[in-house]
């Protein structure tokens, strides 16, 4: 019988600006703010995994795992850096997972960063979008200026046209996150509200980014700096902490699954290795899409929002965006999807979007989110993290301990 894991603890910046930190600094404040969360000494921790999609690319750092073990009470200890592109963050949480079943500790950290800007709080947005660029295939690159909004351009066209979809519709995605987000003081755009109007509406910066294809500026998430971290545990590390297993969540299903980089020749909207992974966590969870009222998907586009409805069992295939748009996904809806803000509201540094997920998820089945957005009797929450063209899929299902 595999151990049960639970989640101890979770800790993570405000998304948006990191300025003149330091990616030694990002990666000391969170340990130490997750250690804090529960009042332990980073010492305690048996294990940890860390992850960034562009240290190399953007902040010219690489051995992360040498970061981490220069925080107090970590050196020689078994540590790894993970990368998975924007499933990054869910990767290194199922790296800490790993180690513990494997016996190497009781206890793990799994942290998640991406400083994507200046110190002064700027971006080289050209820049962003070719190293971003280096996460899909080479020969789907060629003509493309913003390669992943162009190749999510041609998967929002793709889900239009098949299931007969309006833009409006997909807009209405991000106009329901962007309200959520004001609500969540963890959020890039907390003070940033839009209407439907505003996000259908082609003028200021509000664009569409690629001529003839129907992603404009508002179906996008955000070029964030942030960090996120979470603490792991066997019931043996429960009581090592000193942290009661009632005061937390499990995570009770987990799979990963890989499709194909390449975005041509596979079923875009329906990525087997997405339901592959999804389905394999519910049935490790014993539990079913029905069960799930709380959840957080990855959406990278508001398309993204559509499918990753879909992957979690709460739509149909290509239900999605009615899905969104009958309310059902609404903080008071059917099942809350993306209470965050979701990436596109609450922000996306990628090495920290899955832990976030994650994070966020056990804090709404512990009735620890704001009021305004807390899912009335969260039972059991679903995450669904991406990496790619839809091609890396980290996928959780959490519930209270018991």
């Amino acid at each position: 019988m595999i151990k049960p894991i639970y989640i101890a603890a979770y800790h993570q910046s405000k998304f948006g600006k990191l300025l003149g930190l330091s990616i030694p600094d990002i990666v000391n404040n969170a340990v130490e703010g997750v250690c804090g969360e529960i009042k332990v000494d980073p010492s305690i921790l048996d294990v940890a995994s860390i992850g960034a999609a562009c240290n190399f690319s953007l902040n010219k750092q690489g051995l992360l795992a040498g970061l981490v073990a220069m925080v107090p009470g970590l050196a020689g200890k078994p540590i790894e850096s993970v990368e998975n592109a924007c499933a990054t963050g869910g990767q290194a949480i199922l790296s800490v997972i790993y180690k513990l079943l494997l016996g190497q500790g009781e206890v793990g950290i799994a942290i998640g960063y991406e400083k994507m800007r200046d110190h002064e709080g700027k971006m080289d947005g050209k820049l962003i979008g070719e190293v971003l660029g280096y996460f899909s295939h080479p020969d789907e690159r060629e003509g493309k200026v913003f390669i992943f909004p162009h190749i999510f351009a041609e998967v929002m066209h793709c889900y239009m046209k098949i299931h007969g979809v309006r833009e409006e519709a997909l807009a209405q995605i991000a106009v329901a996150e962007y309200g959520n987000a004001k609500f969540n003081p963890f959020a890039q755009m907390q003070k940033v509200q839009i209407t439907l109007e505003q996000a259908m509406k082609i003028e200021g910066i509000n664009r569409y980014v690629v001529e003839g294809l129907p992603l404009k500026t508002y179906d996008c998430s955000q070029i964030t700096d942030g960090y996120a971290a979470l603490i792991v545990a066997t019931e043996a590390g429960l009581e090592k902490l000193g942290v009661p297993k009632a005061d937390c969540i499990e995570i009770a299903g987990y799979a990963q699954a890989t499709d194909p980089l390449k975005k041509e020749g596979r079923d875009i909207l329906k990525p087997a290795g997405a339901y592959t992974a999804m389905n394999k966590a519910y049935a490790m969870a014993g539990l079913k899409p029905s069960d799930i009222n709380v959840a957080e998907i990855h959406d990278c586009f508001t398309v993204m929002g559509a499918i990753g409805a879909e992957v979690i069992g709460k739509a149909a295939y290509g239900k999605g965006a009615q899905y969104w748009t009958e309310g059902k996904a609404n903080v008071d809806g059917e099942c809350g999807i993306n209470t965050s803000g979701g990436l596109i509201a609450k922000g996306h540094p990628v090495g920290a979007t899955g832990i976030a997920m994650v994070g966020w998820a056990a804090q709404q089945l512990r009735g620890k989110v704001p009021p305004e957005l807390q899912v009335r009797n969260a039972r059991a929450a679903a995450t669904f993290n991406i990496g790619g063209p839809i091609c890396a899929s980290v996928c959780t299902v959490l519930r209270p301990a018991v």
